[in-house]
């Protein structure tokens, strides 16, 4: 039984990288959950209820992704996450990036890329 493969253009890489960056943020809201907030304070809930509510989302829109993508594609680009989640790091927690972390990344990014570009033949 031969399989087809779902065609991959920049436009869907985009949309599924949109979709990552949603589920990135359960990270950051989880984080500024437990960061200096009272366990079940005003901004403890707040912040959990962001997190579950951005869980939920992320939830449909992947669903939809695995319509549109191939399973190995769609889990190539999921591994994203730590990428994004390095910038949010930065940006709005202030951290500071290792050498490690480099390293890390660009393994990932390779890989991601080889992925995405063996599903386009």
């Amino acid at each position: 039984m031969e399989q087809t493969r779902k065609k991959t253009d920049w436009r869907s890489i985009v949309f599924l990288q949109l979709i990552i960056i949603v589920y990135t943020f359960s990270g950051v809201f989880g984080k500024m959950a437990t960061n200096g907030n009272a366990f079940m304070s005003t901004m403890f809930i707040i912040f959990v209820v962001l997190d579950v509510a951005v869980l939920g989302v992320y939830a449909l829109l992947w669903q939809q992704a695995l319509k549109k993508f191939d399973l190995h594609v769609a889990y190539a680009n999921r591994s994203l996450a730590t990428i994004w989640s390095m910038v949010w790091a930065v940006l709005i927690f202030q951290e500071r990036i290792t050498v490690y972390n480099v390293i890390g990344t660009a393994l990932i990014i390779a890989g991601a890329m080889l992925v995405n570009t063996d599903a386009e033949r």
